[in-house]
C-alpha cells in the first residue's frame, strides 16, 4: 500500500470487544493502514457494536448513523454483536458499506480492498453495502485474532474463549456470539509469551464464558491453562476477568491458590439473590450454592476481592423477591457490584414473559443495590487502610504521582511527593494505604 489509508476504530461494549478491536487494529497496521482518531479524517471507520442490552443496540445505531453522516466519503464498516443479530437492519442504515458479525473479522482486509476498488470504478452513490454475516454452526470454530500489544505497556487482555452455550432466558449473547468454543492452549501460551516479551507484566484472561474454557477440548480446562501460564517467565500477575459460579471448581480453586501470580480478584456474576428469579432466568445454581462458593474461596484467600453482576427488574420480580435479593447480596459482602436493569431482548425467552416491570421500578431497585454496593465496597476497603499494598504502576502522571492496581483490583494513586521521581511504569511499589489513595 503506497499511500497509507487512515482507519479509525469506535468500540462499544465489553472487554472482549475492546480486545478484538485492538487485534484488528494491529492487523490493519501490519498491512499498511494508519490508525487515527475519528476526528482526523479517516478513510475507513470501523464500528464494533454491542447488543447485550437495549441501550447497547440503540447506542450502536446512533454511532453508526453519526459516523455515516460525519464521514460521507469514508468507508463505514460495522461488526460485532449488534450486526451479528441484526445484519439486515444494519445494512439498511444509509452510508454503511460493510457489515460483518462476530465471525470472519479477519476478512475485513479483503472486503476493504474490494470496496476501495469499487469506489474508484463507480460513483459513490451507486455503491451497495456488502453483507458478510453468516449464522453460527453448532460446531463453530474459534476465530484467531492474535494480539501482539496490550491495552497498556503494563497490562494486556488475552482472549482465550468465545461464545456461550448456557442460554439464560434474558440473554442475547449466545445468538450474538455462537456456541462456547475454546482457543487452543498452544496458541494461548504462544500469545502470552509474546505479550510478556513485549514488556507486559499482567495478563488478564478474557472471553464470553471464560470458565467454560477447555470443555470442548480433551484433557484441558481453565485450571490447567492457568497452571501453565503461571509458569511463564517475566509474568508478574495473571487475572481472570469473569467466571460463572458453576465453573469455579475445586481444581480451579487449587490452581489459583497454588500460584502467587494469580490475582485474588474474582468477578462472579450472581444476577439475582432470589432462587425463584434465578429459576426463571435459567441460571444453573441457587443462592446456597453461590454462598458456599464464596465461603470456599474466602477460606483459602481471606482478603480476596469478590465482585459481581446483579440484574434488577427481571419479568415478574416481586417486592418479596427483590427484598430476598437485597438480603442475600448484603450477606455476600462484595468488594464491588455492577448493577443494571433488565433489558428486554427480542428473541429471548424472557422477552415473551408476562409481568414486564415498568422502568420506574427497575430504576428504583438499581439505586437500592448501588447504595448497598457502595457500603459493601467501603467495608471491604477499610481492612486495608494503614497496611502496605503492592501496586503495579501503570502510568506516571505529570505531577509525579503513580497510578495502578493492587492484586485485588483496587485502583490506587500514590502522590509523587511520597517518592519523587523514583517510580517507573511496570514497577511494583509498596506503600501504606490511605483513603485518599483510592481512585
Amino acid at each position: 500500500m503506497t499511500n497509507k489509508l487512515k482507519v479509525s476504530f469506535l468500540t462499544l461494549g465489553c472487554k472482549v470487544n475492546q480486545t478484538e478491536s485492538e487485534a484488528l487494529n494491529q492487523l490493519l497496521t501490519s498491512e499498511g493502514y494508519e490508525v487515527v482518531q475519528e476526528a482526523e479524517g479517516p478513510d475507513v471507520v470501523i464500528i464494533n457494536t454491542c447488543t447485550v442490552t437495549g441501550t447497547g443496540s440503540s447506542k450502536s445505531r446512533k454511532v453508526i448513523r453519526r459516523m455515516a453522516k460525519e464521514h460521507p466519503l469514508s468507508t463505514i464498516a460495522v461488526m460485532g454483536c449488534y450486526s451479528q443479530t441484526q445484519p439486515e437492519e444494519v445494512s439498511q442504515i444509509e452510508g454503511v458499506d460493510l457489515v460483518l458479525g462476530t465471525q470472519d473479522r479477519a476478512t475485513i482486509l479483503y472486503h476493504l480492498r474490494k470496496l476501495a476498488e469499487q469506489k474508484q470504478e463507480k460513483h459513490l452513490k451507486e455503491r451497495k453495502p456488502v453483507l458478510a454475516v453468516r449464522d453460527f454452526e453448532s460446531q463453530a470454530e474459534y476465530e484467531e485474532l492474535p494480539l501482539i500489544e496490550g491495552e497498556s505497556r503494563v497490562r494486556a487482555m488475552l482472549k482465550i474463549q468465545d461464545g456461550c452455550s448456557q442460554f439464560c432466558t434474558y440473554c442475547i449473547v449466545p445468538y450474538a456470539r455462537g456456541p462456547a468454543r475454546s482457543r487452543s492452549s498452544e496458541k494461548v501460551i504462544s500469545e502470552a509469551r509474546k505479550l510478556l516479551e513485549a514488556g507486559h507484566k499482567e495478563i488478564i484472561l478474557t472471553g464470553i464464558h471464560t470458565g467454560a474454557y477447555g470443555k470442548d477440548q480433551a484433557g484441558m480446562d481453565l485450571s490447567k491453562l492457568i497452571s501453565q501460564l503461571a509458569e511463564l517467565p517475566n509474568l508478574l500477575r495473571l487475572r481472570i476477568s469473569s467466571i460463572e459460579p458453576i465453573e469455579f471448581s475445586e481444581d480451579l480453586l487449587t490452581a489459583v491458590t497454588s500460584h502467587q501470580e494469580v490475582c485474588p480478584h474474582f468477578h462472579i456474576p450472581l444476577q439475582s439473590g432470589s432462587d425463584s428469579v434465578l429459576t426463571r432466568m435459567k441460571r444453573p445454581y441457587r443462592v446456597d450454592d453461590y454462598a458456599r462458593l464464596l465461603n470456599r474461596i474466602r477460606e483459602k484467600l481471606p482478603q480476596a476481592a469478590l465482585t459481581t453482576d446483579v440484574m434488577t427488574g427481571f419479568p415478574g420480580e416481586t417486592e418479596i423477591e427483590h427484598e430476598q435479593s437485597l438480603k442475600f447480596i448484603e450477606s455476600c459482602e462484595f468488594a464491588g457490584i455492577h448493577v443494571f436493569p433488565y433489558s428486554r431482548r427480542t428473541g429471548t425467552i424472557a422477552a415473551e414473559m408476562s409481568n414486564q416491570l415498568p422502568r420506574s421500578i427497575k430504576t428504583a431497585r438499581v439505586q437500592e443495590i448501588i447504595a448497598l454496593g457502595q457500603k459493601s465496597r467501603a467495608n471491604y476497603i477499610k481492612q486495608f487502610i494503614g497496611y502496605p499494598l503492592e501496586v503495579l504502576v501503570e502510568k506516571i502522571e505529570e505531577d509525579g504521582s503513580a497510578q495502578g492496581h493492587t492484586p485485588n483490583y483496587l485502583e490506587i494513586r500514590f502522590p509523587g511527593s511520597l517518592n519523587p521521581g523514583d517510580w517507573q511504569v511496570g514497577q511494583i511499589i509498596k506503600h501504606p494505604l490511605k483513603h485518599e489513595h483510592i481512585v
